[in-house]
C-alpha cells in the first residue's frame, strides 16, 4: 500500500516466459474413392465448382439520367429506386432476385424515355402546326 491508504499500482510488467500451449495430437482418416474393385491408390480429389455468372446490371446511371430529364410520370423516380434495390439481394447473394429488381428497372426506364420523347416530339408538331401559338411581346387587351 502506498502512503495515501491506496494499492499501488505499478506498471505493467510482461511476463518473461512464453505461455504454454497444449500441443494437440489430431488424426484424421482419409476416405479414398474408389471404382468398387479395391482402393484407388491414385487418391482421387472430388471439386464442386461453380460456373460464374456476372452480376445482373442494375442501370442505376440510366435511371438517374431518366429521374432527372425524362421523368414522365415519375416512372423515372420508381426506376430509380428498383436500381437501388438491386444491391441488396447481389451482395446476398441472391443473383435471381438481383436479376428481378434489376429486369423491372431496364423496362421502367424504357416506359419513361419512350413515354418522354413521345411527348417531346407531340409538343414539336403541335408548336409547329400552330395548335400551340406562342405569343411574345404581344401584350395582352382586354375589352
Amino acid at each position: 500500500m502506498s502512503s495515501s491508504g491506496l494499492p499501488f499500482v505499478g506498471p505493467a510488467v510482461a511476463p518473461s516466459f512464453p505461455p504454454r500451449y497444449e500441443m494437440l495430437r489430431e488424426e484424421h482418416e482419409v476416405s479414398v474413392l474408389s471404382d468398387g474393385r479395391g482402393p484407388d491408390p491414385r487418391g482421387t480429389t472430388v471439386i464442386n465448382v461453380q460456373a460464374f455468372s456476372p452480376p445482373p446490371p442494375d442501370y442505376l446511371l440510366w435511371s438517374v439520367f431518366n429521374t432527372l430529364y425524362m421523368n414522365f410520370c415519375c416512372l423515372g423516380f420508381v426506376a430509380l429506386i428498383f436500381s437501388v434495390k438491386v444491391g441488396d439481394p447481389k451482395v446476398l447473394g441472391d443473383v435471381s432476385g438481383a436479376h428481378s429488381y434489376g429486369s423491372t428497372s431496364r423496362c421502367l426506364n424504357i416506359t419513361a424515355l419512350i413515354l418522354s420523347l413521345a411527348f417531346i416530339i407531340l409538343f414539336i408538331v403541335l408548336l409547329a402546326t400552330g395548335v400551340i401559338a406562342v405569343v411574345k411581346g404581344i401584350p395582352w387587351q382586354g375589352e
